[in-house]
């Protein structure tokens, strides 16, 4: 394991250089304003009179459109989703990258599985704080960062490194640790962690507990707090303190039933379908099946999220979050 911190970052190494983030969603807005109000030069590109436009500009940035930005930056930080990138480097950003420049990812998804393709004399970095943009910004306005990671997929000019560092460090990165890893490994376990455990898994456990309860004859609403509203106090408990800790900290009849029971709700066939999970993250299967349903409009995600919506968990969960304050009304 490799850490970096403030006193590992050569922060000359991009002096006189420009930062050109284009995006300016959660991750954009926090890393750009970050970077800026650490006194690197930074333009930020955006899709000209997009709704991100007038935010950027109101909060002080220097915006321009993406084929500017990336024209200008010594360093193309490329934050927007995902599924445009390709089409966005495409069309705005190839033909206006220059030898020796850098483009960067906070994720490693485009150029992990080759949906953008940069020339042999331009280095390829990623810098990506483990944490959501809101946090990025609001931990380095506190003095403090969130950890994060580094890679270099491509190094044309000797010092990719050093500036994605010197980005970290920006960021605010690097007071809290980055480790460094590569475009493979953060690509394949972050879709894996996002699918089986902390998005799909974790939901889907959620509902199955809160369904399961319900389908009982227990109030919605006790169901809820049981099986959802709980679910953030432990999952601090975990992040500040460990597995260890955490059972420390509840109580020994919830210890014993949790350990004892756990391996009865996750499985063998639970752990077998994992594994599978991750087979088609690592064979690109995932990423053509996102593709395609990115090319035709989005039909099932559409239809995925009306299904979301209409839960009876998120409802119940909606009505007591705001009995309990901690939801303002719409």
């Amino acid at each position: 394991m490799k850490m970096y911190y403030n006193k590992d970052v050569d922060a000359n190494v991009l002096k006189n250089k420009t930062v050109a983030v284009i995006g300016y969603g959660s991750q954009g807005l926090a890393q750009s304003r970050n970077m800026a109000d650490s006194g690197l030069n930074v333009v930020v590109g955006l899709r000209k009179n997009g709704n991100s436009w007038k935010a950027a500009s109101d909060a002080g940035m220097d915006v321009m459109s993406v084929e500017d930005a990336a024209e200008q930056g010594d360093v193309v930080h490329v934050l927007i989703p995902d599924e445009i990138q390709g089409k966005v480097y495409e069309t705005s950003i190839k033909d206006k990258l220059e030898e020796g420049n850098t483009i960067s990812f906070s994720h490693g998804y485009n150029i992990h599985y080759g949906y953008i393709k940069p020339a042999e004399n331009i280095n390829i970095t990623m810098i990506a704080p483990k944490g959501p943009g809101s946090m990025v910004r609001q931990q380095y306005l506190e003095g403090f960062g969130v950890p994060g990671l580094v890679a270099v997929e491509r190094d044309a000019t000797g010092d990719a490194l050093k500036i994605a560092l010197a980005m970290g460090q920006g960021a605010g990165l690097t007071k809290a640790g980055v480790l460094e890893t590569t475009f493979k490994e953060e690509t394949e376990t972050d879709l894996f962690g996002e699918q089986a455990v902390l998005c799909g898994g974790v939901t889907g456990l959620i509902n199955a507990g809160f369904q399961t309860l319900v389908e009982a004859g227990y109030q919605p609403e006790i169901a809820y707090f049981e099986t959802c509203h709980e679910m953030k106090l432990i999952v601090d408990l975990i992040y500040k303190k460990g597995f260890g800790n955490m059972w420390h900290d509840v109580s020994n009849t919830a210890e014993f039933g949790g350990l004892a029971i756990r391996d009865r709700i996750v499985t063998d066939e639970t752990r077998k379908e994992m594994k599978q999970v991750l087979k088609e993250i690592q064979t690109g299967e995932f990423t053509k099946e996102f593709a395609t349903e990115n090319n035709a409009g989005a039909p099932m995600l559409n239809s995925l999220r009306r299904i979301e919506d209409d839960l009876q968990i998120e409802k119940v969960g909606a009505k007591l979050r705001k009995a309990c304050g901690l939801q303002k009304e719409d």
